[in-house]
């Protein structure tokens, strides 16, 4: 991947943005909520961000303007379908499909000949009547398919036309519904929900034994991997919350950060992968600590440490409230931890600006984010010598 030019053309912008502003990795990382070896590896190249967000954010921290920020954007997608179609080869899926339509020309080639069809056929006043019936018989499969298939192509069009149609009615509310609120807000917000400590870090639960686990993927290709695989945060599920105001002048207050818990089950009886065999990083961003083991879990704000240089320094904890606008966006990070249940969760975040008040619920993609402990599961690292999970010490 660091080969590919749209990868190399995104790295090289954001290399240029970083030397024009001169901080070092670990004074912009401790801004961006990511550690110095992560942000190196957006300007090399080795990595491509999953969203945009982070990117942009250090855009506005180092003095990036409109146009800039709307050419970085266009890098970073190029960039961003790169990797997707390097992390996902998808060319096997393809002969299967082909495959099942092969298979259907066999069952219908018994039809024509199932032997008793040319007995009636002998008499000489009934051979004109065979072929008759047959294009009777045939004829329906294909006119029903092309049928059909002009059902989902008129179905469409008028989707993609604004046509209320049978189909769409009942979708229609739901997809309309968010935008409406979406538009009213005076701030825009995303998430990136599966991030790893350190960028190196991380415990998934998996359903599946290690022989039918692929090997760890690089901290951006996170999100594919753990869809494959259908896993689970273990132990610990980090939340980057990023909130930028609509406005220059106009600042949005953000007051408070609630956690709802929506469900609790034991843990999932799962095996652990670890993405990593020990890891660390000179930076420990600030970020809110949630117990999700207890009854009422709170978000409370903790203190980062910055280990890069010869003394240990504390960066300051996000304390409520706090003001953002679209020249000073904020990221909080979420760090919620359980030991004893399989949690489903959301946030809650409470703003005013303007003399109106409102909470917007934070959520993986319209679900609740899910967390299950791992204790007393089985663990795997990954020996990348012998290519093969391998028991955890």
């Amino acid at each position: 991947m660091p080969k590919d030019a749209a990868v190399k053309e995104f790295a090289g912008l954001v290399c240029a943005l970083k030397a024009r502003d001169g901080r070092s990795y670990e004074a912009l990382g401790r801004r961006l909520s990511v550690s110095a070896s992560t942000l190196h590896r957006y300007c090399s190249g080795a990595t491509v961000p999953e969203e945009f967000a982070v990117v942009d954010r250090l855009a506005l921290l180092c003095g990036a303007d409109e146009e800039e920020r709307r050419a970085l954007e266009a890098a970073w997608t190029e960039a961003d379908r790169a990797r997707r179609r390097a992390a996902s080869p998808a060319p096997t899926p393809v002969p299967a499909l082909s495959a099942e339509p092969e298979s259907n020309p066999e069952p219908s080639s018994p039809e024509p000949g199932p032997g008793p069809a040319p007995e009636p056929a002998a008499a000489d006043p009934s051979a004109p009547e065979a072929p008759r019936a047959r294009p009777r018989r045939g004829a329906p499969a294909p006119l029903l398919v092309a049928a059909a298939i002009a059902l989902v192509v008129l179905a469409l069009a008028a989707t993609l036309l604004g046509h209320p149609t049978r189909t769409t009615s009942a979708p229609a509310p739901a997809s309309t519904a968010p935008a409406r609120t979406a538009a009213t807000l005076p701030f825009t917000w995303s998430i990136g929900s599966q991030l790893w400590e350190g960028g190196c870090g991380h415990t998934y639960l998996v359903d599946r034994a290690p022989r039918a686990v692929a090997s760890p993927p690089v901290a951006a290709d996170s999100g594919a991997w753990a869809g494959t695989h259908g896993a689970v945060h273990g132990g610990e599920a980090l939340v980057r919350i990023t909130v930028q105001g609509r406005s220059p002048s106009d600042a949005v207050v953000l007051h408070a950060l609630h956690v709802r818990v929506v469900d609790r089950a034991a843990p999932l009886p799962w095996n652990a992968y670890r993405m990593d065999n020990g890891c660390g990083g000179a930076v420990t961003p600030r970020h809110f600590a949630v117990d999700l083991d207890r009854p009422r879990p709170l978000a409370r704000p903790v203190d980062g440490l910055d280990a890069s240089g010869d003394e240990v320094r504390k960066i300051p904890a996000v304390s409520f409230p706090y003001k953002i606008t679209s020249s000073d966006p904020e990221e909080l990070l979420v760090s919620a931890r359980t030991a004893g249940c399989d949690c489903r969760w959301y946030l809650e975040l409470e703003w005013s600006a303007g003399g109106r008040t409102g909470t917007v619920r934070i959520t993986d993609g319209g679900k609740p984010f899910r967390t299950s402990g791992t204790r007393g599961r089985p663990a795997y690292v990954h020996d990348s010598a012998e290519g093969r999970w391998i028991t955890s010490s």
